[in-house]
């Protein structure tokens, strides 16, 4: 068994205001740019950690995609898997957790995308926070009810998101109207060139390697202390662009390959 963090990600986690002592399940992220781990918040938000719990003991994870990415905002996966051609199959969704706004969307942690409109949908998807997300435009801790942070990434893994986030992003429609490609050119999109497993960010699959609860040593997760204020409007690239797309994943990830921008 792996043993836990020796460093953890302290950049944008410093604690402001109110902190929370945390408990923090370990998993693992294996992915075809990088392996890395992340602390989940076992005792600050018990539900969402145990819904995601069953998404990984389930395999639900194994081979699926990044299928967007934001530069400077968000990457985000937890919705479809490659099984070897495309179109992307949808991971079939378990009923939808009570959002637990408790933390903040700040650079490095780990949150729950969710129906817009809905704050109590978030099912399999989720997204890592590129920055601190959690004010100014987009205001993540406030809008759509805020967005559930229940676990936050290692220091190697910021590294491994950061170059996902360098990534070329190609609109293939629908949900996937910003995904990062590997070794994927304009000139590929232009010969309608077919997306395989090369050219996708890959998940390879999810798995816990240490479940203690008591491994949180260095962890500083800042809680949420905008959540009572009014939300503001989301905009483009915001809370509404963090909603699960459900139904068929878009033919148009064979008919749509032009460049998002």
């Amino acid at each position: 068994m792996k043993k836990p963090l020796s460093r953890l990600m302290a950049t944008g986690l410093v604690c402001a205001g109110l902190c929370f002592s945390v408990q923090a399940t370990i998993v693992e992220f294996r992915t075809s740019v990088g392996t890395f781990e992340v602390n989940l918040f076992d005792d600050v938000t018990p539900k969402t950690v145990e819904n995601f719990l069953k998404y990984v003991e389930d395999e639900s994870y194994h081979n699926s995609v990044i299928h967007r990415m934001v530069p400077d905002f968000v990457v985000q996966g937890g919705g479809f898997t490659y099984s070897g051609a495309m179109p992307l199959k949808v991971i079939p969704a378990k009923p939808a957790v009570q959002n637990e706004p408790k933390l903040s969307n700040r650079r490095g942690t780990i949150a729950m995308a969710k129906v817009s409109g809905n704050a109590n949908s978030a099912t399999n998807q989720w997204f890592f926070n590129l920055k601190d997300n959690h004010a100014g435009s987009p205001r993540l801790d406030t809008q759509n009810g805020g967005f559930t942070v229940f676990g936050q990434v290692s220091e190697h893994g910021m590294e491994v998101l950061e170059r996902i986030a360098a990534l070329p992003r190609y609109n293939l429609g629908g949900a996937a109207d910003s995904m990062p490609l590997r070794n994927y050119s304009n000139a590929d999109a232009a010969a309608n060139k077919a997306v395989t497993a090369e050219h996708l960010v890959m998940i390879e699959s999810v798995v816990v390697v240490d479940p203690r609860s008591n491994t949180a040593a260095g962890l500083s997760p800042v809680a949420n202390t905008l959540i009572g204020q009014q939300p503001q409007q989301p905009d483009s690239d915001s809370a509404s662009s963090l909603s699960i797309w459900s139904g068929l994943l878009l033919l148009g990830l064979l008919l749509r390959r032009r460049r998002f921008r």
